[in-house]
């Protein structure tokens, strides 16, 4: 099959067993029922407490029974070749429970759009990858960026910075970065940035521009802004609904 756009669909399946490849990723969440899969030849299933990741190329096999619904989102593999290496199939917790959640009543009311779509996607690797990182095999230089970012994302920090930590310079490491995450240190830190104020909003116990400090940004007019075009909605309308989740975004600048 030929590569797709970055897409999340509501899907459900035929009771007949089928099969094929395609050269994206795809990632299938539980809405109602199970699926029965075998991605090249390990069997499993996706249920209201599992969920699959089947790798860009691999045959697969699945068919399902009764009246079913899965939240289908279909990743080009360049966009984010970590997933290749993590378990096909992933117990789901209670944050991943929501999101798949979340995720299926923004596509049921008709909200977003390709941006916002291509932002809860990504929310969703991380949120995957923040359990499951361990299994990857990440260079040592890469894991060393990282690592410093998560640490000290609310200071300001420069990319000459962070190529120091790992021993390389600053175009190097973004090209590794990138082969092995899917994003640049640069949005790497935005998307932590975002993430961390996402929460903090949700918790409703700081004011806005303390969130703004927290994350790093010194002006609560640059946080909004960046806030708004990293999520597509100002940082009041999460304080005021407590919406849960949406998330990322591959324009972040170091501040």
């Amino acid at each position: 099959m030929q590569q797709t756009n970055l897409t999340i669909d509501l899907r459900s399946y035929r009771q007949d067993l089928q099969a094929h490849r395609h050269d994206y990723h795809q990632l299938v969440l539980p809405v109602d029922g199970m699926l029965a899969m075998s991605v090249d030849g390990l069997e499993g299933e996706v249920s209201m407490d599992q969920i699959a990741i089947v790798a860009a190329g691999r045959e697969h096999e699945f068919a399902s029974v009764d009246k079913n619904c899965f939240v289908v989102a279909d990743v080009t593999a360049d966009l984010a070749p970590e997933l290749e290496r993590l378990p096909t199939y992933i117990p789901l917790d209670q944050a991943l429970m929501d999101y798949v959640s979340f995720l299926h009543r923004e596509k049921a009311r008709g909200a977003g759009n390709r941006s916002s779509e291509r932002q809860m996607i990504l929310l969703l690797i991380q949120l995957l990858l923040e359990r499951f990182g361990d299994t990857l095999r990440l260079d040592r230089r890469v894991e060393a960026a990282r690592a410093y970012l998560d640490h000290y994302f609310r200071q300001t920090i420069s990319l000459a910075q962070v190529a120091r930590i790992a021993n390389l310079s600053p175009r190097q490491l973004s090209e590794l970065f990138r082969s092995q995450l899917g994003m640049t240190p640069n949005q790497y830190l935005t998307e932590k940035r975002m993430q961390k104020a996402w929460q903090l909003l949700e918790v409703g116990n700081l004011k806005i521009h303390q969130v703004a400090d927290r994350v790093g940004y010194g002006s609560l007019a640059a946080f909004s802004d960046r806030f708004h075009r990293h999520f597509g909605y100002p940082p009041s309308h999460v304080r005021q609904t407590g919406k849960t989740f949406s998330h990322s975004s591959k324009d972040g600048n170091f501040e």
